[in-house]
């Protein structure tokens, strides 16, 4: 049974930083296109990051681009998010997700597994 196990959320002042950890277990994928995206109360699941499988390259929203950094563990199957100069409008749970292929993939039902999610509060 594959699980996806995150943690590293909180509470923040604005202009911190926080860094995301998600693992991978229970899974026999050859390669781990893995992503994170966030979801507020009354709006939908938001794309984070992503990073591909094969080649690690990565892939941004908007919104965090030159903020946030996607980047592996020293295992294939773990991934951080690093997030610095946070703003209140980071608040969100987070959520991470997998796949077994060779790109990055930023749409969220192109992912198979999810996490139960991880609550990241950024206070003004």
């Amino acid at each position: 049974q594959v699980q996806l196990v995150e943690s590293g959320g909180g509470l923040v002042q604005a202009g911190g930083s926080l860094r995301l950890s998600c693992a991978v277990s229970g899974s026999t994928f050859t390669n781990y296109a893995m992503g994170w995206f966030r979801r507020v109360p009354g709006k939908e699941r938001e794309f984070v990051a992503a990073i591909g499988g094969s080649s690690d390259s990565v892939f941004y929203g908007n919104s965090v681009k030159g903020r946030f950094a996607i980047a592996r563990g020293d295992a294939r199957n773990k991934v951080y998010l690093q997030m610095n100069t946070l703003k209140p409008e980071d608040t969100a749970v987070y959520y991470c997700a997998a796949k077994d292929g060779l790109y990055y993939y930023i749409l969220a039902n192109q992912y198979d597994f999810w996490g139960q999610g991880t609550q990241v509060t950024v206070s003004s």
